[in-house]
């Protein structure tokens, strides 16, 4: 929430703090979302194994009090994996991050033993450990295999008779999608850096994206990286696709169906229709940890809704102090609507850039891609 003027880490040590961080967007993005929710679960078993170790030592020892104990120690995990579930309900890998660690506490505890909450908070800590790891790990992998599209990109373009010497890869992305949303790497800009890093000539064209003006978090990024890029009003990704301007749109996700539906930052459907009317390729990057296996139809996401403030208020630093201010740019008696999230139907979706390579949108192309993720 600082960025683009400022880089703060903020430690975060008990599942309250882990809630607001996420519902507020301290951290943001599906990949950081589900790795904040993981450690959340791991918080809150600290918190959980205190508290069962308190019960219990208040009545002596016996078979009877440690299932008191056991039980009590699962009824606050549950209750903080609820709490965690309500923060942001369009990511899933929110749920993925609450259910993995949550799995992982229930097979110590089923196993049993004297010291099971204890082995339970461990192993909640080794999962959430690993659950982050493997973010970072498919995102880099996903960025290889969306490098290879934008190389072939550019050898089409470099060999077309209209080439002065002066193309590149021209890149449009909506909302923030790299590193600072992800353990790693990124979704959307994973294949960009892997391309930029591989000496193919990239520009990104940067939508500002409205609200929360998340493009200036894909600019930091980029800028970092040394990636030319331009910010771009919302509004003017069409007119660069009628003109020639876009070569290719890579988004994010937070919630694909197991059907191609993808749900993305407001805004991203937009795009995709005037992709489609244009004869751009539209691909969407995500780990699997991102599809959700239970829900074939984009209708059925959860739409989150956001408060009013974000689109009447806009906040920056002040040139005049270099204090950060937020400033009414709307009439103040003016009510607005905020809708986090659309979805952009699979048959708008030219290809899903996944870790185990790209896949069509659609049933069929993802289980094959995945026959284990499909139960």
């Amino acid at each position: 929430r600082h960025l683009p003027h400022s880089f703060v880490i903020e430690d975060i040590s008990t599942l309250e703090a882990m809630c607001t961080a996420i519902k507020d967007m301290h951290l943001r993005g599906a990949g950081l979302i589900g790795c904040a929710a993981a450690y959340g679960v791991y918080l809150a078993s600290i918190a959980a194994a205190r508290e069962a170790n308190s019960s219990a030592s208040s009545t002596p020892s016996s078979p009877s009090s440690s299932a008191a104990a056991e039980s009590t120690f699962r009824a606050a995990l549950n209750a903080a994996g609820e709490q965690l579930l309500l923060t942001r309900p369009t990511a899933v890998n929110l749920r993925v991050g609450v259910e993995r660690v949550s799995g992982a506490i229930s097979r110590v505890l089923e196993a049993g033993g004297p010291s099971a909450i204890i082995a339970a908070v461990e192993a909640a800590k080794l999962e959430a450990a690993k659950f982050t790891d493997e973010d970072a790990s498919w995102c880099k992998a996903l960025g290889q295999h969306g490098c290879s599209l934008l190389e072939a990109l550019w050898e089409r373009k470099r060999g077309s008779p209209s080439h002065d010497g002066k193309n590149c890869v021209n890149v449009l992305t909506h909302c923030n999608a790299g590193w600072l949303a992800f353990a790693d790497w990124g979704s959307a800009l994973s294949p960009v850096f892997a391309a930029f890093d591989k000496g193919i000539p990239i520009h990104v064209w940067v939508d500002e994206t409205r609200p929360r003006i998340q493009g200036a978090l894909t600019a930091w990024e980029l800028a970092s990286h040394g990636v030319p890029h331009t910010v771009i009003a919302d509004n003017a990704g069409g007119h660069l696709m009628r003109v020639g301007l876009v070569d290719v749109c890579i988004t994010g996700a937070d919630r694909v169906t197991s059907g191609g539906d993808a749900c993305n930052k407001i805004g991203t459907y937009l795009k995709a229709l005037a992709a489609k009317d244009n004869n751009v390729p539209f691909y969407v990057a995500l780990p699997s940890s991102t599809i959700d296996w239970k829900i074939e139809d984009g209708m059925k996401i959860p739409i989150e809704e956001r408060g009013a403030d974000e689109v009447k208020y806009v906040e920056g630093l002040s040139e005049e102090d270099g204090k950060r201010r937020k400033v009414l740019v709307l009439p103040a008696a003016s009510s607005a609507g905020n809708w986090g999230f659309d979805v952009t139907p699979r048959r708008l979706v030219t290809g899903l850039i996944t870790e185990r390579g790209t896949s069509q949108a659609s049933v069929e192309a993802l289980t094959a891609l995945f026959p284990d993720k499909v139960s």
